[in-house]
C-alpha cells in the first residue's frame, strides 16, 4: 500500500520549503529569502498522529517569463498530479497577490482536496488579516508561522482529514517486488527476460522507463507481482520534470513491495548513487536482494572474479549485510530462474514471527555469551524480548535504562538473532523500552 501524499505548492517565497522542514523535522529543502530557490520538487516522508505520508515540495508556481519559472510550474502541476491532498500556502505578507489567484485557478482544475494555509502569521495581531484569503474560494484559511511552528498542527489536522480512507481492497496473495536501481543497469531487461515476453520497453538511452507498470506471473506455484520502475538519479542530474515524476514513482513502487530487488550494473561497478538507491528500500524496511545484472559482460572471469565481487559488495554496502546477492544475466538468462525462490524466501523471511519463550531462551544464551557492558559505572540490565510486528520483524527489549543500549550491543542482539532464525534478506528492527 503506497503512503497518501501531501503536495505543498504556492507562488514563490512563500515559504514552502520551511513548511517541508518543519513537517519532515530536518532542514532538506535549500531555504533562502529569494523567490524560485527551489526550483525541483523535493521528496520526504512526513508523520502526524500516527499516520505516516508522503511529502512533496515543489517550486513555486508563477505564470510569468522569469528564468526557470515555465520549468517550476510544470514541476508544481506533476506534483500536484501525484498528490492525494494539496497543501495551498499563501503569505500574510502582501495579502492575496494575483499570483495567489492564478495559482487557484490551476487548484480549481485539479479537482484535488485543497488545505488552504496562510504563513507568516508570526505576529498574532494580524490574524483577522487571513479573513481576505477567503476570496480565495478554499474555505477557511488557517494561520501559520513556518519560522516558529505555530499552526502547523492545526495544518496536518485539516491535511490528514483530507487524506483518502483505507478502503477494503480484493484480497491478493501475490509477493509484490519491485526492480530499483539508477539508469542504464537493465531493470527493464531483467522484467522482459523473466517474463519471456518483451513487457515493457527496453533501450539504452538512460530513463526510457517512465512510470511503474506491474505485471502478474506465477512460479513455482506461487503468484508474484512484478513492478518495474524508473531509474533514480541524482537530484543535481536530473533536468526532464518526467524524469523526476519518474524518481516518485519508483519511491511509491518502494512502498508497495514485500520485497525490493537493488540492481547493480557488474560492467560498470558499484556507484555511490546505487548506495543511495539501496537506502531508500532499507530505510522502508523491505526485504532485499542484492541483483548484480550484466554479469556476462565482465572480461576476464576467473574461479576467484565472483568472490572478489561479493566481497567489494559487502564492504560497500554494509549496511546490507542481510541482503542476498545474486549475480545474473538478463542477455542470457543466467541464474534468473533463482529469483522467484529467493524473493519467496525472503518474503517468508519478512513475516516470520518467533514465539517469546524461544525469544528468551536466545536472550539467555547470547547474555552468557557477552554480559551486558556498563556505561559511566551503570549497567545495562535487559529482562525480557518479545516480537510485536513483522514486515519487517521487529523486536522489544525491555532494560532498566534505553539508554545503556548501545549501538554495538544493540548490533550483537541482531547478529545472534539471524544465527539462530532465517531472516536472510529482511532487516531487523530492535526498540528497547525500559521496564516499569
Amino acid at each position: 500500500m503506497s503512503l497518501p501524499t501531501l503536495a505543498i505548492v504556492g507562488r514563490p517565497n512563500v515559504g514552502k520549503s520551511t513548511i517541508f522542514n518543519r513537517i519532515l523535522g530536518e532542514r532538506v529543502s535549500i531555504v533562502e529569502d529569494t523567490p524560485g530557490v527551489t526550483r525541483d520538487r523535493i521528496y520526504g516522508r512526513g508523520e502526524w498522529l500516527g499516520q505516516e505520508f508522503a511529502v512533496i515540495d515543489t517550486g513555486g508556481i508563477d505564470l510569468g517569463d522569469e528564468p526557470f519559472l515555465s520549468q517550476i510550474k510544470d514541476q508544481a502541476e506533476i506534483a500536484i498530479d501525484e498528490a492525494d491532498v494539496i497543501l495551498f500556502l499563501t503569505s500574510i505578507e502582501g495579502g492575496v497577490t494575483d499570483a495567489d489567484q492564478q495559482v487557484a485557478q490551476i487548484l480549481y482544475r485539479a479537482d484535488k482536496p485543497v488545505v488552504l494555509a496562510v504563513n507568516k502569521v508570526d505576529n498574532p495581531e494580524r490574524r483577522q488579516d487571513i479573513y481576505d484569503f477567503y476570496s480565495l474560494g478554499f474555505g477557511d484559511p488557517l494561520p501559520l508561522s513556518g519560522v516558529h511552528g505555530i499552526g502547523l498542527g492545526d495544518v496536518l489536522d485539516a491535511v490528514l482529514a483530507a487524506f483518502p480512507k483505507a478502503g477494503t481492497e480484493d484480497e491478493d496473495d501475490s509477493i509484490k517486488f519491485s526492480f530499483i536501481g539508477r539508469p542504464n543497469v537493465g531493470k527493464s531487461s531483467l522484467v522482459n527476460a523473466m517474463l519471456g515476453e518483451n513487457r515493457v520497453i527496453v533501450s539504452p538511452i538512460e530513463g526510457t522507463t517512465r512510470d511503474a507498470i506491474d505485471t502478474k506471473f506465477t512460479a513455482n506455484g506461487q503468484e508474484f507481482t512484478m513492478i518495474d520502475t524508473a531509474g533514480i538519479r541524482k537530484r543535481g542530474k536530473v533536468y526532464e520534470s518526467t524524469e523526476k515524476y519518474a524518481v516518485m514513482r519508483a519511491l511509491r513502487a518502494v512502498d508497495r513491495s514485500d520485497v525490493v530487488l537493488v540492481v547493480l550494473n557488474a560492467e560498470e561497478g558499484i556507484r555511490e548513487q546505487d548506495k543511495k538507491v539501496a537506502g531508500y528500500a532499507h530505510e522502508a524496511g523491505r526485504g532485499i536482494i542484492l541483483v548484480v545484472n550484466k554479469w556476462d559482460l565482465v572480461p576476464d572471469k576467473d574461479n576467484h572474479t565472483l568472490q572478489e565481487f561479493t566481497d567489494h559488495i559487502r564492504q560497500e554496502f554494509a549496511y546490507l549485510d542481510y541482503a542476498p546477492i545474486v549475480f545474473v544475466s538478463a542477455k542470457t538468462k543466467q541464474r534468473l530462474g533463482n529469483l522467484p525462490a529467493m524473493i519467496g524466501t525472503v518474503s517468508e523471511n519478512q513475516n516470520r514471527r518467533i514465539q517469546s519463550a524461544v525469544l528468551n531462551d536466545v536472550l539467555v544464551d547470547a547474555l552468557a555469551v557477552t554480559p551486558t557492558p556498563t556505561i559511566n559505572g551503570k549497567r545495562l540490565r535487559i529482562y525480557y524480548m518479545t516480537q510485536v510486528a513483522v514486515l519487517p520483524p521487529t523486536f522489544v527489549v525491555f532494560v532498566n535504562d534505553p539508554d545503556l543500549l548501545h549501538f554495538s550491543y544493540e548490533r550483537f542482539l541482531i547478529n545472534q538473532l539471524r544465527k539462530t532464525f532465517d531472516f536472510s534478506g529482511t532487516p531487523i528492527h530492535l526498540i528497547a523500552r525500559k521496564r516499569k
